[in-house]
Parts: structure tokens; sequence; C-alpha cells
């Protein structure tokens, strides 16, 4: 009898679980193939790994897909995230940002958030240099919803771009955004 009660919980935890995943994916997927509105005032580009002064592929396709923005729309500022792990020669938004002078960006259109050690801190960080509350955000199409969720809850009224996600990484990045969603969920960051 016993036996059976258990059998019948962890089955019942499975498929809440997958069901869980399930909907989740079609969330993220969702966000990911929204588009911006045009000539919004700010961007900002989440951070991620650097190794040493190289961006990883992950920050490069953000880099690349950010770059887009800001040459079709050259009112937007730009807010490049990220600090500088502990195996990293130089922070993120220092690796973004001389990406996007390499391709032509002026300077007075970056502002460097360099603090940051997570998402919630990019955008924490970053929601102190805006001036109006609206923003598009530019990360990998798997970060993209739970980016959003984090910008709702503090008051930035943000679209999301997304950059492809690293097929070489993907499976790896997409379990890693399972746990940090359930996080998020539970504790609110």
């Amino acid at each position: 009898m016993k036996k059976k009660l258990f059998i019948s919980c962890i089955s019942i935890f499975l498929l809440f679980s997958l069901a869980w995943v399930l909907f989740t994916y079609k969330q993220i997927k969702n966000v990911a193939k929204e588009k911006p509105p045009k000539n919004v005032p700010y961007l900002i580009i989440l951070g991620a790994k650097v190794n040493g002064k190289v961006m990883s592929k992950a920050l490069y396709e953000r880099a690349i897909t950010g770059l887009h923005y800001l040459k079709e729309n050259k009112g937007t500022k730009v807010i490049v995230t990220g600090g500088q792990g502990p195996d990293e020669e130089i922070p993120e938004a220092e690796a973004l940002r001389s990406y996007l002078l390499e391709h032509g960006i002026p300077n007075e259109r970056i502002i460097i958030e360099d603090k940051s050690v997570n998402t919630f801190e990019n955008l924490q960080n970053a929601k102190e240099f805006l001036e109006i509350k609206k923003a598009v955000i530019v990360s990998n199409d798997f970060h993209l919803y739970r980016s959003l969720q984090l910008a709702k809850s503090l008051g930035i009224e943000a679209y999301p771009l997304a950059g492809k996600t690293p097929k070489i990484v993907k499976t790896k990045l997409y379990l890693r955004e399972y746990l940090a969603i359930l996080k998020m969920k539970i504790i609110g960051k």
C-alpha cells in the first residue's frame, strides 16, 4: 500500500514538473519572438561571461543584436551591464563597450554599469541611469522571459530583443534558466 502511494506521489510530481517545463518553454519562446518598438530611449544589454578579455558566444550574440538596434535607432542610448568575475580580465560591460565602439557607436551613447553579478543586479543598477522607465532589453532568447519579469518587478517598462543562443551551450543554458525561473518564482529575484 505504501509503495503504491509512493509511486503515485512520484508520478504526480513528475507530471507536474513536465507540465511546468513545457509551459515555461512556451513562455520563453513567445517572449523571444516579440519585436520591440523603434526609438525606445534606452537599450540595456545584459552581461554574460567573458573569457579573459574575449566575449563568450552568448555575450557576442547579445552584442551583435544590440548593435543592430542601435544602428537603426540613432536616438537610443545603450546601457551595457555586467561586472567582472574572478576569471575575467575585464568587466562584461567593458567588453560590450569596446565592441560597440569598434563598430561605430559613439562613446556618448554608451552608459556603463559594471558592478552587477547577476541579471537582477544588471537591471536594478541599470535602472539608476533611466531618465524614463522604458527600455529594450537585449539578451539571448532563453533568458528574456525571466529578464522581463525582473524588469517589471523593478518598475521598468521593458521590451524584449532576442539574440541567438549558441547551439553548443543551448541545453546547458536552458536547464540553468529553468532553475533560475523557479528561483525567481519562489523568492522574487
